[in-house]
């Protein structure tokens, strides 16, 4: 098969190796449905931490010439490395693989780093631009991620192209195969900040659209201090949409004022839940008050079969399958816009 790019591979630092693991098992789908062999290679690579917390990258075999793809997430709760060591750990792959002579770079990061931190409110950093130059000196000729937090980050590269897809697709899927979507549905943005990703799944779902106006405390991070309704969801079955889950206290605050507007039964999906903090203690205990019902977060932030044996509350949407649908499509240089919608 004739393409214009170089052989593809796959490249996983620590923390992303469990989201790569599956994206090249759904590679190795793709390839052999088309009937094509030797298609891809998993490089093999090490992830070396010494004793004062440095990190390098050592890649163990040839890739000259290859269009590779470094898969790392930022947020691991499965491991004590924090964002900011995780960030360090791509950029040394990255560079890695740049200094190993191939054609292109990709970094494959489902969570972009210090997303929330793309405009100033005084005298601060502007990290997401900071985070978009970094990626671009290591050598990443592109970044793929999922559900950017603030679209305007695009505008922070260069010399690198942003690729931004889109969960929404995995999410309605799940909600129609578990039969949360009812004649009775009504979608809320828990903010105003989400009020468009709501605004889309309505129309998508085609159900009414209610939204939570709340008021922050910006003297503490991520503190509500009161919230209202705008919109109707008495004796309605909601489902809340968001980009993200971090400590949880908008979560709950909105899923009470819901309920105290009449709403019966809350359902959350959000691409990703980071839990930071005490969310998860919040998210049980609310579950068990009978606040909320389910909660349906993707895989673009890693946590494994336990989490959702030990929470009941827990549903995982996978993601992977999508990435690898676009890591294909890249490097057969074939169009990849209907999965970036």
């Amino acid at each position: 098969m004739t393409q214009s790019r170089g052989k593809l591979g796959i490249m996983a630092c620590n923390s992303g190796r469990a989201f790569a693991d599956e994206v090249v098992r759904h590679l190795g789908t793709i390839y052999e449905r088309k009937g094509i062999t030797d298609g891809f290679k998993y490089v093999v690579s090490e992830e070396v931490h010494f004793a004062n917390n440095e990190v390098k990258t050592v890649v163990h075999e040839p890739i000259r010439g290859y269009d590779l793809y470094v898969i790392q997430l930022m947020d691991d709760p499965l491991a004590s490395y924090s964002v900011n060591d995780n960030l360090m750990a791509l950029a040394t792959a990255i560079n890695a693989a740049y200094n190993s002579d191939v054609e292109s770079v990709t970094a494959v990061i489902p969570q972009f780093p210090n997303s929330r931190q793309e405009r100033r409110k005084g005298r601060e950093s502007l990290t997401a631009a900071m985070v978009a130059q970094f990626l671009e000196e290591c050598g990443a000729s592109r970044v793929l991620t999922i559900d950017i937090h603030a679209e305007a980050i695009v505008g922070f590269f260069r010399k690198a192209r942003l690729d931004n897809l889109h969960a929404s697709k995995e999410i309605i899927k799940y909600l129609y195969e578990n039969s949360l979507i009812t004649p009775s549905t009504v979608v809320v943005a828990p903010d105003v900040g989400s009020a468009e990703t709501a605004r889309y799944y309505s129309r998508e779902l085609k159900c009414d659209m209610a939204m939570v106006i709340k008021e922050r405390d910006y003297s503490k991070p991520s503190t509500v201090v009161s919230t209202r309704l705008v919109g109707t969801v008495k004796d309605c079955d909601v489902l809340i949409i968001d980009d993200m889950i971090a400590t949880g206290g908008t979560l709950i605050a909105a899923c009470k004022t819901l309920k105290e507007f009449g709403a019966r039964r809350i359902d959350v999906a959000v691409t990703f839940p980071f839990f930071n903090g005490e969310a998860v203690e919040r998210i049980d205990a609310a579950w068990k008050e009978g606040i909320l019902t389910t909660v349906a977060g993707t895989n673009a932030v890693w946590r494994g079969k336990k989490f959702a044996e030990e929470h009941p509350w827990y549903h995982e949407v996978d993601v992977t399958r999508l990435f690898a649908e676009v890591l294909y499509r890249v490097n057969h240089m074939k169009s990849v816009s209907e999965l970036l919608v």
